[in-house]
């Protein structure tokens, strides 16, 4: 008769169960299976069996009296009672049910003749709170129904060692917090074993894997018994497998090998000592297995810590783990003091959860791009470091380490830095307020002006750079990804990945060719207007002879709703009631001027995007919904003609104002300073366009790949591509994995992204701590304070509008209020009399086309999306960045 599992559970029923039930380890091992990856058969032994057997051998009272006896204080004096308590654990008896149960199980997987590994794993074990690495006991090679039982008792026992208790008591957990339950699975006829990272624990480094391996059995390497071959694998997400950076051959003095009888022995390496564990190909097929684990249980935010073992053919996972403790990894000088997150300029391209498939890879362009905003200045960087990170799914930057560097490289106070960058952090407390005192002042005046140098060379090349991008992007793409055998999309993925790389390197210094420019003109009026300066500069760069590449489109747009008016097929088209704006094309006749119109308009912009960073957004050629929609909404109140003459005028106001107050032989140097500003606002929107047509590619090969593997069987629909990552698709396509169990992590996926985008997110994490901003009206008066971005005063209706999918709801002449915006949100601003926004800085995409447009806007208000309720009056003062609530 089958029994039902009540304590030893199979690795299915142990995910069902969850972790109070299986321990940390059993709960890992029990996901890492439903996920397909290679695991020993085996169950786990749940916490309740442990529970039996304290009631069964009458411990139960000598356990809470324990318990309640040690303490941190006097645990050198209880070896006594520690060991009288293993004692009677050790020789105590299973109840029969579980001795029945154990065996009948490890009958029907198949384990009855084989030899086993029997590890604890305690329920708090194995968390982002506590490791437990090494405190609990495991054995090897246990071979026979006497010794498996004999190890169970063994490994409850280890729960009371003075280490294990000790640990409990450091990290103020309770003894009834870590009950153990224990795995049972075979042994690995390994050829060797170790254990890798998915960080550098020693150094907190994120950009670099470790392996430590030696040959025979892992117990050589988790004990530290040996030393043996060290390997550091590069984790960028632009190459399809980690390479190799380093390696160390260690000495590898000995090795465990399991013994016929059961058992095991250490033996002497001999000859094998000075030879590599591991082949560098294998290694990198170890590093796309961490990647695997990092993103299936870490979801790309928590490092893994992983037992590994390799038979020779193939690698099998033994246990993972969170790493629960890691060093900052950070510039010497702030290294003591508490990282402060923000979401400030990310929240502006990318303020939601990011996809699974996209995440890994989007991180790694942004800190290459940070990275090199310094390192190409001659700044000293640490190595490899990164400035972002995820929390709960959203990317948030490293301020402390942002603002120190560009302290210590140029000496940028971090309260001048801020209101360029936006976000509510506060600002790094610096020791010493003249950054330009002394040797170390003329260094960081040197790196200023090789990193102006920089800028400049940048701006003479931008042309050829951006035909260089857009030029390889087209030969690599070719004729498409549809022939491409599972291999070549490999090769593929590598040559796209160079260039990414290659252009992200000068992605900031072209990025920056504004900033230049607008820090120049503003020098240059500040004599002359003071405090009234930035309202003077946000006047004069409206409606410029160059408009950015995001303004040009919002213009194009306005265009089209006008052109679209006065098309009578385009309005029987866009005003019909069976209204399919993927139908365009074949609904509208091709003598229509709008449709002319709009499709020169889609092959200039249609790799945009809806926060187009994120490839699992549709492009504007795949769906143009949101682009028809606001043509819709404006056609009938568009007059593109009164736009421009309402520019011009704010523009000449503020023309005759500069003539009035400045001399005349400084006037041309002012145009030029307008002309530059509009010139850099144009290289800075182009950046990001051209950045995005280099990400198409991936989305045409993610949806590709996603057809294939629908087709094979391995994820249920297309669009379940998004859900899995890059390291998965590229060890199916490379043969290492069939893909078996895929489904289930989409799957688990999906749910953690909606519980993710369920939460709010904070803008400040202080340390670990997450700090939400809230609004602050200022006690003189009935206003909320931001950042002047874009001149002018507009008083309306508010309409407060959370992505640019709700633009609908916002109506002709109300103030659109927002977190945040990217290009995407452009055409919305066509209707808005003025803008809001809760982050942002003054050199944000949002100021830069708001001050194009002549649209009045405050940018970075804390908490004000809570507020400003829709349909209250509010007055934007664009001038002084005050939003008066009415």
């Amino acid at each position: 008769m089958e029994i039902i599992g009540k304590h030893f559970l199979s690795w299915e029923e142990a995910w069902q169960t969850g972790s109070e039930q299986v321990g940390g380890k059993g709960w890992n091992l029990a996901r890492l299976v439903r996920f397909g990856f290679n695991v020993p058969v085996g169950g786990v032994l749940t916490t309740a069996a442990y529970w039996d057997f304290l009631n069964y051998n009458q411990l139960t009272e000598m356990v809470d009296t324990t318990a309640q006896t040690v303490t941190s204080a006097n645990l050198g004096e209880s070896d006594g009672l520690l060991n009288a308590l293993r004692e009677r654990i050790k020789f105590g008896s299973l109840p029969a049910e579980v001795v029945e149960e154990i065996i009948h199980r490890i009958d029907r997987l198949g384990m009855a003749d084989k030899a086993l590994a029997v590890r604890s794993s305690a329920s708090a074990e194995d968390s982002a709170r506590a490791s437990f690495a090494g405190v609990h006991d495991s054995y090897l090679n246990v071979i026979g129904r006497e010794n498996i039982l004999q190890a169970v008792k063994d490994c409850y026992a280890s729960l009371w060692t003075p280490r294990a208790v000790a640990y409990r008591r450091k990290l103020n957990i309770s003894d009834q917090e870590v009950l153990p339950a224990v795995v049972i699975m075979e042994m690995v006829d390994a050829v060797s074993t170790g254990v890798a990272f998915t960080c550098d624990p020693k150094t907190g480094r994120r950009d670099r894997m470790v392996i430590q391996a030696n040959f025979g059995l892992g117990e050589t390497v988790v004990s530290g018994a040996v030393d043996p071959d060290l390997y550091y694998m590069d984790a960028s997400a632009y190459d399809v497998v980690p390479h190799v950076m380093e390696k160390g051959i260690g000495s590898k003095a000995g090795m465990t090998r399991a013994c016929l009888g059961g058992g095991t022995v250490f033996e002497p390496s001999g000859e094998m000592a000075g030879q590599q564990v591991l082949a560098d190909q294998d290694m990198e097929r170890l590093g796309l297995l961490l990647l695997r684990v990092f993103e299936a249980l870490g979801e790309g935010e928590q490092h893994q810590d992983v037992e590994w073992a390799f038979d020779g053919r193939e690698f099998i996972v033994l246990q993972a783990r969170p790493v629960t403790a890691m060093p900052s990894y950070t510039f010497e000088p702030i290294k003591n003091k508490t990282q402060i997150w923000s979401n400030g300029n990310f929240r502006e391209a990318l303020p939601m959860v990011l996809s699974p498939l996209q995440r890994r890879f989007l991180k790694n362009i942004i800190d290459t791009i940070q990275y090199h905003i310094f390192a190409d200045a001659g700044y000293p960087m640490p190595d490899g470091f990164q400035f972002s990170r995820f929390f709960q799914g959203r990317l948030y930057c490293n301020m402390s380490a942002l603002q120190w560097a560009h302290y210590d490289s140029t000496g940028m106070m971090p309260g001048d830095f801020i209101p360029f960058w936006g976000g509510h952090q506060p600002a790094l407390e610096i020791e010493d307020p003249n950054p330009f005192l002394g040797e170390m002042g003329l260094e960081r005046q040197r790196r200023g002006m090789r990193g102006f140098a920089v800028i400049m060379d940048a701006a003479a090349q931008v042309s050829d750079t951006f035909a260089q991008v857009q030029a390889s992007i087209r030969n690599l793409m070719g004729k498409g990804v549809e022939d491409l055998t599972d291999r070549e999309f490999l090769d593929k993925y590598n040559q796209l990945g160079r260039v990414i790389s290659g252009y992200c390197e000068k992605y900031p210094f072209l990025s920056s060719v504004n900033a230049i420019a607008l820090v120049g003109l503003m020098q240059r009026l500040t004599g002359f207007f003071g405090p009234r300066t930035q309202m003077v500069f946000s006047s004069l760069m409206v409606g410029g002879e160059t408009a950015s590449t995001s303004a040009d489109h919002g213009y194009r747009l306005i265009e089209l709703a006008q052109l679209a008016g006065q098309d009578e097929a385009a309005c029987r088209y866009l005003n019909s009631d069976s209204f399919d704006p993927l139908a365009w094309e074949a609904q509208l006749p091709e003598k229509s001027r709008f449709k002319q119109g709009f499709r020169s308009f889609i092959q200039e912009y249609g790799h945009r995007a809806v926060y187009e960073l994120d490839i699992v957004n549709p492009r504007w050629k795949e769906d143009p919904s949101y682009l028809l929609d606001i043509i819709r909404s404006t056609m009938a109140k568009t007059d593109f003609d009164q736009w421009r003459a309402g520019q011009k005028e704010t523009f000449e106001r503020a023309w005759q104002e500069v003539v009035e107050k400045i001399p005349s032989d400084l006037l041309e140097a002012v145009q030029q300073g307008i002309k530059d500003v509009h010139n850099g606002d144009e290289i800075r929107e182009m950046t990001k366009s051209v950045l995005t047509m280099a990400l198409e590619p991936y989305r045409l090969m993610a949806l590709e790949l996603g057809r294939r593997l629908r087709h094979r069987g391995i994820i249920n629909q297309v669009e379940d591509i998004f859900f899995c990552t890059w390291p998965e698709l590229f060890s199916i396509l490379n043969r290492e994995w069939v893909g078996q169990g895929l489904s289930n992590l989409v799957e688990s996926r999906k749910a953690s992204q909606r519980e993710k985008e369920d939460l709010a997110a904070p803008d400040v994490i202080i340390g670990e701590k997450p700090v939400y901003s809230q609004p602050i009206i200022q006690p003189s008066g009935d206003y909320l304070l931001g950042v002047g971005a874009a001149a002018g005063r507009s008083s309306g209706s508010a309409r407060r509008i959370n992505h640019p999918g709700q633009g609908n709801r916002l109506q002709m002449g109300e103030v659109l209020v927002a977190p945040s915006t990217d290009p995407s949100w452009t055409p919305l601003f066509l209707k808005a009399c003025a803008v809001v926004m809760e982050t942002g800085g003054f050199g944000s995409h949002g100021a830069i086309v708001a001050r194009e447009f002549g649209i009045p806007a405050v940018v970075n208000v804390p908490g004000v999306m809570k507020a400003i309720h829709d349909g209250q009056t509010v007055l934007v003062d664009g001038d002084e960045g005050k939003l008066y609530l009415q």
